[in-house]
């Protein structure tokens, strides 16, 4: 609503579901391979978006094979249930937030779309999930809630899921400890910073 309130055209419609077609065609004016994060204030498995618009989302991605689109979704299912009417270029990742033990449900969906690369955004990380289900995942991302009111993240939690991925050779991103200042408690997990990605990944952060 912050965005709404500051005139942004594309938020005018504040939390109703919005498609935007005039957007869609804007990578394929980049010439430089970026990371695209898809839909980063919505949800584009949302069960209010027509398949149509997720196929011309997809179409579009199809036709960018430099650039890797990385999208999250808490409804995997959704997009299990559609994924055999969308092309899965290897360029194209799905992801689910997992934010405690009751959302991990979601992965079992995940696992049933073919993407090149199946991602966890535990984040923020609400409370322990000590044996993260991470057969046939390729990534796992962890971080705490930040800003006011922002909920504690143990440090447990976090590397009980650390050494789970480091035991099963899953590459494992940090994010953030998060809190009132995120900035000032930084990003160090025992002393150093957690950046690894798939090997898959061919370019560069944008």
């Amino acid at each position: 609503m912050r965005l709404k309130a500051m005139g942004k055209l594309r938020y005018r419609n504040g939390f109703e579901t919005t498609t935007h077609r005039d957007a869609l065609t804007i990578p394929l004016r980049w010439k430089r391979p970026k990371i695209v994060f898809v839909n980063s204030m919505s949800d584009l498995f949302q069960k209010q978006v027509p398949i149509e618009f997720v196929r011309e989302v997809f179409e579009i991605m199809n036709q960018c094979p430099h650039h890797t689109f990385q999208i999250l979704t808490k409804r995997p299912n959704i997009a299990a249930r559609f994924c055999d009417q969308l092309n899965w270029t290897e360029n194209i990742w799905l992801g689910t937030s997992v934010e405690n033990q009751k959302a991990t449900r979601r992965i079992d969906s995940l696992r049933r779309v073919p993407a090149a690369v199946r991602f966890l955004s535990v984040e923020p990380l609400l409370g322990p999930i000590p044996r993260l289900p991470i057969a046939e995942i390729d990534w796992v991302i962890v971080g705490g809630e930040s800003g006011p009111g922002a909920r504690p993240m143990n440090k447990e939690w976090v590397t009980q899921i650390r050494d789970r991925c480091v035991s099963r050779g899953v590459p494992f991103f940090f994010k953030q400890w998060g809190g009132a200042n995120k900035k000032r408690a930084g990003r160090i997990l025992d002393g150093c910073t957690w950046d690894e990605m798939p090997n898959s990944l061919r370019v560069a952060a944008a």
